[in-house]
């Protein structure tokens, strides 16, 4: 098996459970949190934008990213991704060439690994290790949120999913 490497999108599900749980949806935030910018200044906090997230429509999908290569990040990136119900992954069945960890914040999200299917809701963790195949979509009559974890960086100058035919 393969050894994942997971410690960088451990800590930040911890640390980003509890700027989306602890002062999360329902306005619990008494000092805004300014999110991050881009450029040379490291900012250290960063809040999901739930307020984006809720102007969309229904059948749009939405990614915030939290942290990459722009935003001073050197060891994974992570982004706040709402999927529509019927939506998934734009690549379908694909790879890709570092580990991706899902973290399910709301919403029931089906996934797809290595052939075998699952039905997942909040608090679940999942795994796709690098080179593994596997495709995620919307199943359920609403949306689905859930942060995305890459670790190692990916690298940007090579596509980040490679599509798989089934």
């Amino acid at each position: 098996m393969k050894r994942i490497f997971i410690p960088c999108s451990l800590l930040s599900i911890f640390v980003l459970s509890y700027v989306v749980f602890g002062q999360g949806e329902k306005g619990g935030i008494q000092n805004p949190i300014k999110l991050q910018s881009r450029g040379d200044h490291m900012n250290y906090v960063r809040a999901v934008d739930f307020a984006a997230i809720d102007r969309t429509g229904p059948n749009e999908r939405f990614t915030q990213t939290l942290f990459d290569h722009a935003s001073g990040a050197k060891t994974c990136t992570i982004q706040c991704i709402k999927t529509p119900a019927g939506g998934g992954s734009p690549a379908g069945l694909h790879t890709h060439q570092v580990d991706q960890i899902f973290y399910i914040l709301k919403g029931t999200m089906n996934i797809e690994i290595e052939g075998k299917e699952y039905e997942v809701g909040p608090g679940t963790l999942v795994i796709f290790p690098a080179g593994v195949p596997h495709r995620n979509w919307n199943g359920s009559s609403g949306p689905t949120l859930h942060l995305a974890f890459n670790t190692p960086m990916p690298d940007p100058n090579v596509p980040f999913a490679t599509s798989v035919k089934p």
